[in-house]
């Protein structure tokens, strides 16, 4: 897209693209890897019991980022049912992270082992 004093160029313009394969030219093919995990039945109430349990805790940064990371696995489990992959990964180190006080609950300690699980494919 050309802007207020630019000249149009010609030709194709991508602006972005996401959750896609493209492809373009003859004989060329596209692959897309699905970066999200179905959900354990209870990953949701592991989170939301992981999240009540740190609001005992005194906010340090390490937590704030644990509960950031859950808010949105919530959000997204909520919505959808899959936990992508990154942001598991980003769940399980906000969870070493946040060290001993966390990771003391049994919460933290049943969503790590789901986790762990979910990523290792078993």
């Amino acid at each position: 897209m050309a802007h207020a004093n630019e000249t149009p160029t010609p030709g194709p313009h991508i602006g972005s693209v996401s959750n896609s394969s493209l492809t373009f030219g003859a004989n060329s093919t596209a692959t897309t890897t699905n970066n999200t995990v179905a959900a354990q039945p209870d990953l949701l109430s592991e989170v939301r019991a992981l999240r009540e349990d740190l609001a005992r805790l005194a906010a340090t940064e390490p937590i704030e980022v644990l509960d950031a990371e859950l808010v949105e696995a919530e959000a997204e489990l909520t919505r959808t049912g899959r936990a992508p992959s990154p942001l598991l990964g980003r769940i399980g180190r906000a969870l070493e992270a946040s060290g001993p006080a966390a990771t003391g609950f049994a919460s933290a300690i049943a969503l790590a082992q789901s986790i762990g699980t979910l990523l290792s494919g078993a």
